[in-house]
Formats: C-alpha cells, structure tokens, sequence
C-alpha cells in the first residue's frame, strides 16, 4: 500500500484499528487566509483499520467505508452506520501488511444494474479486480454474485496500488504498484501491468477475457505493451481520484527515498504518460549520472521532501462540493507519516506547486474520500472518518 518500511505500522493498525476515538485533534498552520478558516471535524468512529471511503451515486446519500480485512460498511444518509456489512469478504482476502481489501468502486449505472467491484488480495498474494452485484437488500450485496474480472500476480508484498476509479468515460480505471522491492523497475517496463494505471471496459468482453480494451488506450496497437495500460512509470499510485468538474486526474504516487510526488493528467490526455520512475523519483534523476532521457516523460506539478516525518503521500480530492464556497477548487492530499493534510488551489502549475494550506494533525492518514453532494472527508487508518470543514462558508 505505502513504503516498504510502512509495514510493520499498517499491521499495528489491523491490531488497534477499532480502539481510535474521536478524539484526535487537527492543529492548523495558518500559512494564508483561507487556512485559518479549514478544519477537521471528527464524523465516525469504531472501523477496524478503514483504507478507503466512496458513495454509490445512486441518490442514497450512503457512505460506504472499506475495511482493510475484508468488509465494506454503510453509513446512511441520517450519518448512522448499519450493524450488517454491505460485502463481508474477509475469508477471501490476505489481509496482512500492505495487503488486504483496498479499495472499490461503483459503476456509473449502478441504479439499472447494481454493479460493484473490489481491489483485494487473494491468499496468494495476487491482485483481484473482482465485480459484485446488489442483493434485494439495497443495504446487502450478494456474495455468490462475484465474478473476477482481471488477476495480476504480484510478487511480494508491498507496492499493491489498490485504487479503483470509474471516469466520466464510464471506464475503469485500476492503479498497480510496481511489485515492491526488488522490482522497482518495473514501471518501465510496457510488457507489465505493474508500476501503472490500467484503463478497461467493464461492460463488454474480448475474447477470453472478462474485459474489453478500449479503442481509444494509447497502447492497443502496440506490440509487445500491454493494451491495458493507460499511464506507467508509477511507484505506487494508491490513491488518485478525479476533479468532479474538469474531470482532470490527480494522482498520488509514493516515492523512495527522498520526494513524494503528484502527477496531474489533464482530462484532454489522451494516455500513454510516462511518470518517470524508477529513472526519476519525483524532481531528481536516480540514475547516478547515467541519461535521464525517457519516452513521454511527464515530471509531477506537486513534490514534497522526507522532511518533517513525511515518508508517502496519500492523493486527495478537488472540493467540489457546495456547503463550504471558499473550499471549492482547493486539491486536498496528505502524508500518511506525518499526519499532515495540505491543499493547494488548482489548477496546478506545471511545476513544483506549494501548499498554502497545511493541518498538522495526530490522524493516520490513509485515504480520503467524496459524499454525493461533493463533502470531503478523511480516512483515518486508525478507525475514524473525519469530514473536511471550513468555518465562516
């Protein structure tokens, strides 16, 4: 999921994730005006280890919190969890270190077909993209529904990806980590599914596969690279989401030793970017002095250093959302070590952004995650869900 080094902390948060309370507290930073009016109001508490926070669309207003061992919990819309999981997979999942139930995401038409599907990994370590369907019960899926849509072997533990994320284009797209140490040049290489962003098309089928390739993949033609692939030259883009209103991709990717990185892909991209690792890790050439010359290089519009107990970036939202104004626009992101939550206003420069927010909080951040209506809230991997708030809107 994060660093190598992360693992030893995320089996902590397996062990005490139901304990948190909502008792943590966010301590701004005011660094402009609008900073001092942000804050992190406590929401929910009482998950065990949540690594992700999602709605339906569907008009529910239900909030549906993805637990790291294996279920998927409801909120409602009067904000009252429900005592039965919507999905309880945990007897499918390995749920250990940076493995475990990672993420989901519902199909743009999830009203007509009830549709659903998961990221986890399965007690061989592979990377499942499984599809589930709704039960009778609009609070239930049915767990004989499963259908697997794509398996990716991955070779040890860590440096799982795990995002799951539909675009306006209705197509889904998968992020992969570039299979964790030992394999970290991967991300170059266009004959693997590891270190990329995948795009697929869920509603059809091509040959033996539970997928289609979209005409439109910048690789669908090219021998030797995987027609799948959408962006590569990624370390680990666990979480990426897209900006409700110019549908631009902001990507979180997890650096090495020294930058964390956000890469932004304009929504007029038509695929094929080239993130640069493991040639370059955020704004530095790694090579040791060797070229570091690539095809399609894109550098990142955001970096950050190791400094101040930063170790791995955790990519946020764009507020789109209506009950607080002098948010919208602002892309929020956070780093999983340090507990800090940053914003900048987008667009993005081509270069090297800074933050004029920053929250200095005690959160384990680990996601964050979008309502219907466009709120913002945080995941604490600790056990909490904190909404993202700004006084005087």
């Amino acid at each position: 999921m994060l660093r190598s080094h992360l693992v030893t902390l995320l089996i902590m948060i397996v062990l005490v994730g139901c304990s948190a309370t909502m008792g943590h507290s966010a301590s701004p930073t005011p660094t402009a005006g609008v900073a001092k009016t942000v804050s992190l109001m406590p929401y929910l508490t009482g998950y065990e280890a949540p690594v992700f926070l999602t709605n339906a669309g569907d008009g529910s207003h239900r909030l549906f919190i993805v637990e790291q061992a294996g279920k998927i919990r409801i909120v409602d819309a009067a904000g009252t969890q429900l005592s039965q999981p919507f999905l309880d997979i945990s007897a499918l999942v390995l749920n250990s270190g940076e493995r475990g139930l990672l993420s989901m995401a519902f199909h743009p038409h999830y009203r007509q077909n009830g549709w659903f599907f998961v990221d986890y990994t399965d007690h061989q370590g592979t990377i499942m993209i499984v599809r589930y369907s709704v039960s009778a019960d609009a609070n239930r899926a049915d767990p004989a529904s499963a259908k697997v849509i794509m398996r990716i072997p991955h070779p040890v533990a860590n440096h799982n990806g795990g995002q799951l994320l539909f675009g306006k284009d209705g197509l889904l797209y998968i992020g992969v980590g570039d299979g964790g140490e030992g394999n970290s040049a991967n991300g170059q290489r266009t004959s693997l599914l590891l270190g990329k962003i995948l795009r697929i098309d869920v509603d059809h089928q091509s040959g033996s596969l539970a997928y289609a390739i979209p005409a439109t993949n910048p690789y669908v033609a090219a021998n030797g690279t995987r027609p799948e692939i959408w962006a590569y030259g990624l370390r680990n883009p666990w979480r990426f989401s897209f900006d409700a209103e110019t549908s631009d991709l902001y990507i979180g990717d997890v650096g090495g030793g020294s930058q964390e990185e956000i890469d932004v892909q304009p929504h007029s991209s038509h695929g094929g970017e080239n993130y640069g690792w493991n040639v370059w890790e955020g704004v530095l050439c790694s090579q040791n002095g060797s070229p570091c010359m690539l095809p399609h290089l894109t550098l990142p519009n955001l970096v950050y250093s190791h400094d101040n107990g930063n170790c791995a970036v955790i990519g946020g939202y764009v507020y789109r959302g209506q009950q607080y104004p002098t948010l919208r626009g602002r892309y929020f992101y956070g780093d999983y070590c340090s507990g800090d939550v940053s914003s900048v206003m987008t667009p993005l420069p081509a270069r090297e952004a800074n933050p004029d927010i920053k929250l200095a909080t005690t959160y384990r951040v680990v996601a964050f995650g979008a309502d219907e209506d466009g709120e913002l809230y945080l995941v604490d991997g600790l056990g909490s869900i904190v909404k993202i708030t700004a006084a005087g809107s």
